[in-house]
């Protein structure tokens, strides 16, 4: 039997209200390629993917799936999917060259031919500003350690804006801080690579900064539906011994709170402050900065994948670097049962307990899952089909444990699935596949997968209610 053979009763068993939408989203540097074409600067991420051991096998995203020249067949398939919004980012290096300064026509011609041809075919477009591609002129100045950074992402803001303004509504600054702060300057896992607390936490607060920065921009313009994205991984301790619900705790903190606390309440949680000044790398806040952060957003992006269980300990030798500031002590378990390709579990019901907690942390702040999905071994068979009947399961479960949380309060307005097609998947690079769309890297041919037929016929049955 295969995967689609019961899909139209698995599609008509999830119902969601009406006003309800449903997307797939991207990010610049994993599909656009054409990282040398009309003018585009290098970016961090082209810096650190040609970097010899930092990326899978030396892959870079130079040519990803070609959506700069591909986006028309690309929106295409949306259209075909049924989707009526997509999330995407801009490249700030195609936009600005030298991350400040001479602004690059060709770099934002290509995304209003973009918008232009969502909105022709009755899609939505959501922007993010920021998806990690930091251009690497500003690397050079310090990056996100340099508060100046927060002042030239602000300026981006607005030119990007002043482009696209009066046809995209929903605006989002960053796409998961928590990354470029932590995996780009702790662990050293993505760009830029650095490996030392001090940075680490400099990282933490400019972005933070940066978009407060921003949002104050895209305000004065008449912005009316500003949020950001954030990737949230619920920590539970091991046992409950002091030792692991404290190192839960303190993961817990770098992981989600230190990020939405200042977002919503406009301070950063107490005991994340003082991890970061006992681990020597204090938060280089200033007069007026939390007020910035803090100031109201219209929606919040949720990002989720999978959930963490950690004890304190002595990292096992040959386990990566730790991701959290003062966290060499504390270990991240294998997970039990199935996990992806990646290596993460699959944790629906951690997702309908993240929403409600979530709900109760920013209260009034409507929710937007911007992006959900899972990687898997992926071929397209001999009729010509992909099969990915683990991606559908993935997909159907955590449909309905976000239909739970709804059920129980929590104010989500819409899904993205991630992602859109199978693409450059960062320092892992195209071994890994999350798409509902099947990408052949050889030759480009897109093939939609079972999971994307199942996602079609979820969102078709929710329209015809």
């Amino acid at each position: 039997m295969s995967s689609t053979d019961s899909r139209p009763e698995l599609a008509a068993g999830l119902t969601f209200p009406p006003g309800f939408f449903f997307g797939a989203a991207t990010a610049a540097y994993q599909i656009e390629g054409a990282v040398d074409v009309d003018g585009r600067g290098p970016s961090i991420w082209d810096t650190f993917s040609h970097t010899p051991g930092r990326t899978f096998q030396g892959h870079t995203g130079d040519v990803a799936v070609e959506h700069y020249t591909r986006y028309p067949e690309d929106v295409a398939l949306m259209k075909e999917l049924g989707l009526s919004a997509y999330r995407f980012s801009v490249s700030w290096p195609r936009v600005l060259p030298e991350g400040a300064g001479r602004v690059e026509q060709r770099g934002l011609d290509f995304y209003r031919r973009l918008v232009d041809e969502l909105l022709e075919q009755g899609i939505d477009p959501w922007l993010t500003l920021y998806h990690w591609d930091l251009p690497q002129a500003l690397q050079d100045r310090g990056g996100w350690t340099s508060r100046d950074t927060s002042a030239r992402f602000a300026d981006y803001a607005g030119i990007v804006h002043d482009a696209l303004g009066d046809r995209v509504r929903h605006w989002s600054t960053l796409n998961e801080p928590m990354v470029s702060a932590l995996l780009g300057h702790q662990s050293g896992a993505h760009a830029p690579g650095v490996r030392d607390a001090v940075s680490a936490s400099r990282a933490v607060h400019h972005l933070l900064l940066g978009h407060g920065l921003a949002a104050g921009v895209l305000r004065e313009r008449g912005v009316d539906h500003l949020g950001i994205t954030l990737n949230f991984t619920p920590m539970s301790p091991a046992s409950d011994r002091p030792e692991d619900v404290d190192a839960a705790r303190r993961l817990d903190g770098q992981q989600n709170r230190m990020f939405l606390v200042p977002l919503v309440t406009g301070a950063y949680p107490e005991d994340v402050v003082a991890d970061l000044a006992a681990a020597g790398a204090p938060l280089p806040v200033e007069d007026g900065d939390l007020e910035v952060i803090g100031a109201p957003l219209d929606w919040l992006g949720v990002n989720y994948y999978f959930e963490e269980t950690v004890r304190a300990g002595a990292r096992p030798e040959g386990m990566p670097p730790t991701s959290f500031i003062g966290g060499e002590d504390v270990v991240e378990l294998d997970p039990e049962g199935v996990t992806t390709t990646m290596g993460w579990g699959v944790s629906p019901e951690a997702f309908t307990r993240l929403l409600c907690w979530i709900g109760e942390q920013a209260p009034g702040l409507p929710l937007v899952i911007t992006e959900n999905g899972s990687a898997w071994e992926d071929e397209v068979s001999a009729d010509g089909a992909v099969h990915d009947a683990q991606r559908v399961d993935f997909l159907l479960r955590h449909l309905a444990a976000l239909r739970t949380a709804m059920a129980d309060g929590v104010d989500v307005r819409g899904y993205f699935a991630w992602s859109l097609l199978d693409n450059y998947e960062w320092a892992r690079g195209y071994a890994q596949r999350f798409g509902l769309v099947h990408v052949d890297y050889e030759t480009q041919r897109r093939t939609v997968k079972d999971s994307g037929r199942v996602y079609a016929d979820v969102i078709r049955h929710h329209r015809e209610r």
